[in-house]
């Protein structure tokens, strides 16, 4: 099982308390009853859906996740960026036993894409952190397996294999006269893996010729019953790499739903924010030659309710790494411990909760008609500044009831961890992302789904 974690993670790679001072201005956010949302799907964009919504097309009967479901899942997630060695096999979702090393991994949130000529249609996951390459669930499928959500290679006729041994062909173990491997436990092969290339549509007229794919065929399956993943990376056979560009342009950009029953929007070579009338503050992109397939920002500053938290500015300055598929935001750990001594001083007036897991701040607020929390705003180098309503801050097990038991969704970054803090896909949600690649930019432009 050693070695074969070890294929995955090649794959994947996978205090102090200040009261605000009195007579100075101060932010925060409230929730009412009865409040509505109003989502729009952006002209030419994808629909991006929760992996739990009925809109998906991938198995909707899951359940949503529990903190430690969750925390396990980012866990897993961090470790395999990092390249930790650590005993990934050993890690599932406990509530459902579910093994959280299966390729690709289970994606929260989908999109519909086609591929293969003529066009199949999938719904995958997207990745801003993948190996170089899009995955797919292949046929043929192991006996008895579901295959009705495989890609049939057999079918394609723009299909193209890379030959082992080629500059495109990153599996060295390969012999035969195509880049693939056999995943074997015990002389049974669990996965055949294939590079190949073929045509890739992202909507009925924007089709983007040889994508480079593994095939994984045999018993390969994903956790979230999707087909697999598409690659955004910045690594050069991505997707994001393929998008034409000019200065008008950005390579992508994506907002995710915060509500499982909502759309969010994912777009390729759309106009620049501010040159279609959009606010849009922009972070500077840093390149790290460690893990140069990433998309690092630098994390500059962190208020809560208007105010700077007291930490000197070079204790908080961190890479920040922005992940899609890690769903709480970390901060160095002296960070954490002044930010949520701040958050209980402006909860004060609100019944505590136990802790839920690994989050440590949480409060009840059954019975409750209005809810006032102060904003976190999370500042990067470069200008850009995100703000976290309650939605964004806070952890609930279900969503659709903002009054119940919900905790601050913020946790000491582990060691282990790829970067010296990750912004999370919760704190994301419902801020269009912008991957301005030429520029080396990251936008971020509030209220967008």
């Amino acid at each position: 099982m050693a070695s074969h974690s070890a294929i995955h993670t090649c794959l994947l790679l996978c205090l102090l308390l200040v009261a605000p001072q009195l007579g100075r201005s101060y932010r925060t956010t409230s929730y009412t009853h009865g409040g509505s949302r109003h989502v729009f799907l952006r002209d030419g964009a994808l629909s991006v859906t929760h992996r739990l919504s009925p809109c998906s097309g991938a198995d909707a009967d899951q359940s949503m996740p529990t903190v430690s479901d969750t925390f396990n899942r980012d866990a897993l997630r961090l470790r395999a960026l990092s390249g930790s060695s650590s005993k990934q096999s050993d890690l599932t979702i406990p509530s459902t036993g579910t093994p959280l090393v299966a390729l690709p991994g289970g994606s929260e949130y989908h999109i519909t894409v086609g591929y293969g000529t003529p066009v199949q249609k999938l719904t995958v996951g997207f990745d801003t952190a993948t190996a170089g390459a899009t995955f797919l669930q292949c046929k043929p499928c192991a006996a008895g397996a579901p295959c009705g959500k495989a890609f049939d290679p057999s079918r394609s006729s723009s299909l193209a294999q890379i030959p082992c041994g080629s500059h495109d062909c990153p599996f060295k173990a390969c012999s035969g006269p195509t880049c693939t491997i056999a995943v074997t436990k015990k002389g049974t092969v669990l996965v055949n893996a294939t590079f190949m290339t073929d045509t890739l549509t992202v909507a009925p007229s924007i089709p983007v010729n040889d994508i480079r794919v593994v095939c994984l065929e045999m018993g390969a399956r994903t956790t979230d019953s999707s087909s697999g993943v598409i690659d955004l990376s910045r690594e050069s056979h991505s997707l994001a790499s393929r998008v034409v560009l000019s200065p008008e342009t950005v390579a992508f950009s994506y907002c995710l739903p915060w509500d499982p029953a909502t759309r969010g929007f994912l777009t390729f070579g759309a106009t620049r924010p501010e040159r279609a009338g959009r606010g849009v503050t922009y972070a500077k992109l840093h390149d790290n030659a460690a893990r140069p397939n990433l998309y690092f920002v630098k994390l500059v500053g962190v208020s809560i309710g208007g105010f700077d938290l007291p930490v000197p500015p070079a204790a908080i300055a961190a890479d920040a790494l922005v992940e899609v598929h890690t769903t709480f935001t970390y901060l160095k750990p002296d960070v954490y411990a002044v930010l949520r001594s701040n958050f209980r001083w402006w909860m004060k007036e609100y019944v505590v909760a136990p802790s839920s897991g690994e989050l440590d701040t949480c409060y009840d607020f059954t019975h409750l008609n209005t809810i006032e929390v102060p904003i976190i705003t999370l500042k990067f180098e470069g200008g850009a500044s995100l703000e976290l309503g309650i939605e964004q801050m806070m952890y609930f097990k279900d969503r659709r009831d903002i009054f119940s038991v919900a905790c601050l969704a913020f946790a000491p970054v582990p060691a282990y961890a790829p970067a010296g803090a990750v912004i999370g896909s919760l704190a994301q949600s419902e801020t269009e992302v912008v991957y301005d690649v030429l520029g080396g930019k990251l936008g971020l432009v509030p209220n967008r789904c």
